[in-house]
């Protein structure tokens, strides 16, 4: 455990739910887990004890899933494991996605459709799961090339790396519902006779919708707070001048009001207590990672030039376009609160230098 993970309380210690089952984390609420093909080897899902009514305005128990992980069938065979073993013989009633990153909605359109259940998310997160899920020019693979070379890739064997791979999105997550109920920051969905309030949040993707229940000070936080690892806040070339760090630095704040002893119910890492601790910890590692950018920027520097600064271990490809974009966001930051001056050079190459340096 690392010493800021050791200011946190994980309150059911090192219990992980096993593959296809479940572990009871708060009244109604089951924690799940499914395994990720990637170096953050594991999504947090969660299911809630429910009823809605059905056609006959009858009212029917069941179960809402929170967050779906990725289209494969190790992902398909683990919920199957579990629909057998953990649903008590009760029905799934609806599927909700907190955002549109593959994990979190891959197999989103195999649920509704295997159960007959609505789709919930917010509109922001449901169009760019769609738009992606399609393929679209510009949202995923070598479209984004472009976006890379002009803040500073220049290495032929990545930009040849860049330009070969397809869009990976589509295979992830094949199909998304093709209808949805919104969720919407401020409004509350009932959930078992309880009310969850609607939190949304930006900079990491497009609404981020986290869900409190304060009848018991629960909350399901997706990626917006993570007790171990901080959440990637990127700059993509589908809205290029983006401020994700301010967004999600201000987004961050909205969940300083509730109350200190919330139980975070996070997407990746364990359940835990710390709220304010934890958001106070993000803000100082990002002011950290800012200061080391307005340092290094004393001479112009692209994004690609922050990386190493950022990230001074070795990079696959992949964890590249991650490391870029959040070198950007933390760029454009300082750009936008007016520390930094941007120029587009004549290579075709986009720099900052501060401002005390530009003249």
């Amino acid at each position: 455990m690392n010493p800021l993970e050791s200011e946190l309380d994980y309150v059911l210690g090192d219990t992980l739910p096993e593959s296809g089952r479940c572990v009871d984390v708060a009244p109604g609420v089951r924690w799940l887990r499914m395994g990720l093909p990637f170096a953050l080897n594991h999504i947090n899902l969660w299911l809630l004890e429910d009823k809605l009514p059905n056609a006959q305005d009858e009212l029917v128990q069941g179960w809402t899933i929170v967050d779906c992980g990725i289209s494969n069938d190790a992902t398909r065979s683990s919920w199957e494991q579990l629909f057998a073993e953990e649903l008590r013989e009760l029905p799934v009633l609806r599927v909700i996605a907190t955002h549109c990153h593959p994990d979190h909605v891959g197999l989103s359109n195999w649920l509704c459709e295997k159960w007959n259940v609505p789709f919930y998310m917010s509109a922001g997160e449901y169009a760019f799961a769609r738009m992606m899920s399609a393929g679209l020019p510009g949202a995923d693979g070598p479209a984004s090339l472009p976006h890379f070379q002009r803040n500073g890739l220049t290495d032929p064997t990545l930009i040849a790396e860049l330009s070969a791979r397809d869009s990976y999105y589509p295979t992830l997550v094949p199909a998304v519902p093709h209808s949805f109920q919104r969720l919407q920051d401020g409004k509350s969905l009932s959930i078992n006779g309880k009310q969850w309030d609607l939190i949304s949040g930006f900079g990491h993707s497009p609404e981020h919708i986290a869900l409190y229940r304060s009848d018991d000070h629960v909350l399901i936080s997706g990626d917006m707070v993570l007790p171990r690892i901080s959440t990637n806040v990127s700059v993509f070339a589908i809205e290029p001048d983006f401020d994700a760090v301010g967004a999600f630095l201000e987004s961050l704040n909205k969940f300083l009001s509730l109350p200190i002893h919330t139980l975070v119910l996070p997407s990746h890492g364990k359940p835990f207590r710390g709220l304010h601790t934890r958001i106070q910890q993000l803000h100082t590692h990002h002011q950290e990672r800012l200061d080391e950018v307005m340092t290094a920027c004393k001479a112009p520097q692209s994004a690609a030039d922050i990386v190493p600064v950022m990230f001074p271990r070795k990079l696959d490809v992949h964890q590249l376009t991650f490391a870029l974009g959040e070198a950007l966001a933390h760029l454009h930051h300082l750009w936008a609160k007016g520390k930094l001056t941007r120029k587009l050079s004549e290579d075709g190459i986009q720099r900052f230098v501060r401002i005390d340096s530009a003249h």
